[in-house]
């Protein structure tokens, strides 16, 4: 499998704190990572040293088969790689389709020659529907204000959004936390579909049940490093847990490192 992102032996401390020590990562086109630790295990920095929030100290990154370097998140969005936040970072106040083109609202053309341009509510519309409809995301209209939907509505139109232009990678912090059962199972669907559209993702979680159900592979870090990482088909959670906590150690018999033979 062709990769889309690969992370090679990124450093990363603030202070005295050596948050990322050697970490590497690869993922997939269309592939589907879980991304595990116990708290303070360097999972959330290697994703901000991903999307361009933090600067590596050392190490390299590459993308789409290119070498990159984010200046900010805003650059690594425009590549492609999109966020999709814990507490969903949606405006309550305003309907669907206003929250999936926020900040890239489409316009009609100039107005009277003067250089005013106002929002083509009805393309915009037109195109959350469709999206919606892809990502088989069942809500009954797209002007429904999202402080009137449930968690896992307000999820899924945060999937929407990260998706709506062209997205390759997409990051999902904690994406069934505080979720009903049902609005769960919807959730994880959602996950699924978008490899269909050959988007990749990387899930951060601490629902192990939640990771084995969704992804095709785990990567675990341990203190900023790289412990093991699985094939879901390969392994189990009592395996996943070991690892994370430190009861296995890593060793080349036993544990594919995602670094082993870079």
């Amino acid at each position: 499998m062709a990769n889309v992102v690969e992370m090679y032996h990124i450093f990363k401390s603030f202070g005295p704190v050596q948050a990322l020590q050697n970490a590497s990562l690869c993922l997939g086109y269309g592939e589907v990572l879980g991304l595990v630790g116990d708290n303070a295990a360097g999972k959330s920095t290697l994703m901000k040293v991903l999307t361009g929030a933090y600067s590596a100290d050392s190490g390299t990154i590459h993308f789409d088969n290119a070498q990159v370097q984010w200046a900010s998140p805003h650059e690594s969005r425009l590549a492609g790689i999109e966020m999709v936040y814990q507490d969903f970072a949606l405006a309550g106040n305003l309907d669907i389709r206003s929250n999936i083109f926020l900040g890239r609202e489409l316009a009609q053309p100039v107005v009277m020659g003067h250089g005013l341009r106002l929002l083509d509510e009805k393309q915009m519309e037109d195109a959350a529907r469709r999206l919606l409809e892809r990502l088989k995301i069942e809500i009954r209209s797209v002007r429904l204000k999202v402080d009137n939907l449930s968690g896992g509505q307000r999820q899924a139109v945060a999937i929407a959004r990260a998706t709506a232009f062209q997205a390759k990678v997409v990051i999902m912090d904690e994406p069934t936390a505080a979720l009903a059962v049902q609005e769960v199972a919807k959730v994880l669907e959602i996950i699924r579909g978008l490899k269909e559209h050959n988007i990749a993702v990387i899930i951060i979680s601490h629902r192990l049940q939640d990771i084995f159900q969704v992804c095709d592979r785990i990567m675990v870090l341990r203190q900023g490093r790289n412990v093991g990482e699985r094939q879901v088909s390969e392994t189990t959670m009592d395996e996943i847990v070991a690892l994370m906590v430190g009861a296995k150690e890593d060793n080349p018999e036993s544990l594919h490192s995602v670094a082993a033979g870079i």
